[in-house]
């Protein structure tokens, strides 16, 4: 099992970021422990994408702090994380080639990304498919794809957007199970969803966002039982909608 004590906790304070005069995220304080599995809940438009995006580093806030407790570079911290996105993004090249591609890029030699790609397609049920052009996969496939060339990078931290939306309920079981592998091999996952029955089953840790503030942070089953804010006891009773 791999250590990731020395990367996470990370945590998250006074976040802010705006556009315009406008507020589009607001996080007091948040905090994505090592190992656990995180799900960010809320209606359209309430913030969980821009809160991965940020976590991840792609979008550089208005104001506030988000530190890892790593002793390593940034370039280090870097490296050791990934974020798949709602649609995947596919290169123009074949299953395989979309593996060692992204292991070059890494930095891993040629006779390592070969068998590095080799291993995980087996893994994750894409060997047949090793040869066909990434962008003519189905939806499911290119998830699938997507979740697993991050895998092969060996991430310690996983950020994934929306991994089973509008996906049919067998593609969606293939990837909550991928999902479970990586898990059990130490990831720590941090996923946003709109699928209740998902974060049921998935979460260790709710984080639920309403109107691009974080309004609770909580395990899980307390979230599911007994949320503490308004806004959260109407998104389960399916009465927030924005």
């Amino acid at each position: 099992m791999r250590d990731t004590t020395s990367l996470l906790p990370l945590v998250v304070r006074d976040l802010r970021l705006e556009m315009e005069g406008r507020v589009l995220l607001d996080v007091p304080i948040a905090r994505i422990q090592n190992r656990k599995r995180s799900v960010v809940l809320g209606p359209n438009g309430a913030g969980k994408t821009l809160f991965l995006k940020l976590c991840h580093g792609l979008v550089p806030p208005t104001a506030g702090s988000i530190e890892f407790t790593s002793p390593r570079s940034a370039a280090e911290i870097r490296r050791k994380q990934a974020m798949v996105f709602q649609k995947p993004v596919m290169l123009r090249r074949s299953v395989r080639a979309n593996f060692t591609h992204a292991l070059a890029m890494a930095g891993v030699g040629w006779s390592e990304r070969r068998r590095i790609a080799t291993e995980t397609m087996a893994q994750f049920g894409l060997t047949a498919l090793a040869d066909v052009p990434a962008r003519v996969l189905s939806g499911g496939e290119q998830q699938r794809l997507a979740i697993a060339r991050a895998a092969s990078l060996n991430p310690d931290l996983l950020f994934l957007d929306e991994p089973t939306s509008s996906l049919d309920p067998t593609a969606s079981r293939q990837i909550e199970d991928m999902l479970e592998v990586l898990h059990e091999r130490g990831v720590t996952l941090v996923l946003t969803t709109h699928d209740l029955g998902l974060a049921r089953r998935f979460a260790d840790v709710i984080f639920f966002f309403h109107g691009g503030r974080l309004v609770e942070e909580n395990d899980a089953q307390t979230f599911f039982s007994s949320p503490q804010s308004a806004e959260a006891q109407a998104f389960l009773e399916h009465r927030l909608f924005w």
